[in-house]
């Protein structure tokens, strides 16, 4: 009896002849198992999700779509969310979409944000000038310094 050596662990292999579930003869070449240190999610382009549903569309005869899927390395799955994917608004819905919390905040809500906090800091900076022109108004009655009064502003009225 053959023994397939996969990573170090030597497994019993199928007997001479052995058919194995995906319908191939057991014993030719051995199987080799690659792991990757770090699994690392796989992106599809649109040009190749519209190309894999076009084959599968074209597919008629039993078990074709099967095939397909195993030559491609997909699962069935990858067809289904692309299928409705495909009926929501062709090509550009095959596209890749960005993962993670969506924006919530649109250009008009950062621009409000970033006036208000400019807004606190100009009146913080207006306080601060307030205050020295009072200790200066103070300054200039100890010291018996007489100020002229300060211009009227079309804004005041």
């Amino acid at each position: 009896m053959e023994r397939l050596v996969a990573k170090g662990i030597e497994a019993p292999a199928a007997p001479q002849g052995a058919r194995s579930a995906t319908g191939g003869v057991a014993g030719g070449a051995a199987a080799t198992v690659e792991v990757v240190a770090k699994a690392k999610r796989r992106q599809f382009s649109a040009v190749y999700k519209a190309r894999i549903l076009r084959e599968a569309d074209a597919c008629r005869a039993t078990g074709q779509i099967g095939a397909l899927l195993r030559r491609e390395g997909l699962y069935s799955s990858h067809l289904v969310e692309w299928r409705r994917l495909r009926a929501g608004g062709a090509l550009q819905a095959l596209a890749a979409k960005k993962r993670g919390r969506k924006p919530t905040r649109d250009a008009r809500d950062r621009e409000l944000a970033r006036l208000a906090h400019e807004n606190a800091r100009l009146r913080r900076k207006l306080a601060q000038a307030e205050a020295v022109i009072e200790v200066q108004k103070k300054l200039s009655e100890i010291l018996g310094i007489p100020l002229s009064p300060p211009a009227r502003d079309e804004s005041d009225e």
